[in-house]
């Protein structure tokens, strides 16, 4: 049977919800700064519920929005890593190798030169380290989407999702302090501890327990259906987070608008680049289209949700890196469907080589 003949294809889609995420990004970014103006005394409450350097409002926010999309991923199919490891060993060399450094590269060139003339200068290190956070774990949830959308082998994204799951949990601290140090700014080893202990090691395992009791209650049918109705969760939970962030930066991105322009471009090439190269790398090594498709989308994409959580614990409400994190959400459903659209149509040049 051809690697790609799979009759067990996951029956995802973009909602029209999702399909419109972008829109309802830039209606946060004006109903934040709106509110954060009429309202700034309240913010100013919200900032000040900390708990050893974490806003409590906003990580429960977070977890609103993670544990449902982390029920979604199956640890139990790590067994299946073995069937395309050609294809998880470009994945993983672009996530934990190329993903991160590339960002860093990018963001030192066009944010501490090409473009600083235009930020902000005290903001500058806090930029770099938003977008270094934001490459620094390869996205969770979205990407089953990208993959069925790209007519991806399902059993090769769930184990590629489980392991990068499975490596976060070790290598996502090590990975943002060894970036934010070469990028010369001091790195809160108790506070990114405390961040990967409450955003990825608990999730996740509340995530497995949640899926393993509602699998042995009711089987794939009672999981589908809690999905669907947690889905309107997670993203409402983002977009309230949202609300909250642009509350607080509001001043700055009225001052200077081109900012949010300025962030996007190193995050554009870098999207581009890595989802490029994961594709090109496949190719050469005679990887199924079906497996190098959803490749160059979980190699390219970025666990967003994290890199907002993490920014605000370490650098705050206020700062340059929560700002950057969220151009990154603000560009995500656009550029990764660019990118789907791209290894969908040149799926006929792509098996010329590999057939």
């Amino acid at each position: 049977m051809n690697a790609c003949d799979d009759a067990l294809r996951a029956p995802a889609r973009l909602s029209g919800f999702s399909r419109y995420l972008s829109l309802w990004v830039v209606l946060c970014i004006v109903a934040g700064i709106l509110i954060g103006k009429l309202l700034p005394t309240a913010f100013q409450r919200l900032g000040g519920l900390e708990f050893a350097q974490v806003n409590l409002p906003v990580a429960g926010l977070i977890w609103l929005m993670i544990i449902p999309m982390l029920l979604k991923v199956d640890l139990g199919a790590l067994h299946r890593v073995r069937e395309h490891w050609r294809g998880i060993g470009v994945t993983l060399f672009i996530n934990w190798a190329v993903k991160p450094l590339s960002m860093a590269l990018l963001a030192w060139l066009f944010i501490a030169h090409l473009f600083s003339a235009w930020l902000p200068a005290g903001q500058i290190t806090s930029y770099i380290a938003g977008l270094i956070l934001l490459a620094a774990a390869p996205c969770t949830a979205m990407v089953f989407v990208w993959s069925h959308l790209s007519d991806g082998e399902p059993h090769f994204t769930v184990s590629q999702v489980a392991l990068n799951d499975l490596i976060m949990i070790f290598a996502f601290a090590p990975i943002v302090g060894l970036l934010l140090g070469l990028a010369s700014i001091r790195v809160p080893w108790m506070t990114l501890l405390l961040s990967v202990g409450l955003y990825i090691v608990i999730p996740v395992a509340l995530a497995q327990l949640w899926r393993r009791r509602l699998l042995a209650r009711g089987g794939e049918p009672s999981l589908a259906r809690a999905l669907q109705a947690l889905n309107p969760v997670s993203l409402l939970a983002l977009l309230a987070t949202l609300v909250l962030l642009f509350g607080f930066q509001g001043g700055q991105i009225l001052a200077q608008p081109l900012i949010i322009v300025l962030l996007a471009v190193p995050i554009l090439i870098q999207v581009y680049f890595n989802a490029g190269m994961a594709y090109l790398l496949n190719r050469y090594f005679g990887v199924a289209h079906c497996v190098a498709a959803p490749s160059a989308l979980i190699g390219a994409s970025n666990f967003f949700e994290l890199a907002v959580a993490t920014a605000i614990s370490l650098f705050g409400f206020q700062s340059g890196a929560a700002l950057a994190t969220v151009v990154g959400v603000l560009v995500e459903v656009p550029v990764m469907l660019s990118v789907v659209w791209l290894v969908t149509r040149s799926r006929r040049w792509y098996e010329t080589r590999t057939a």
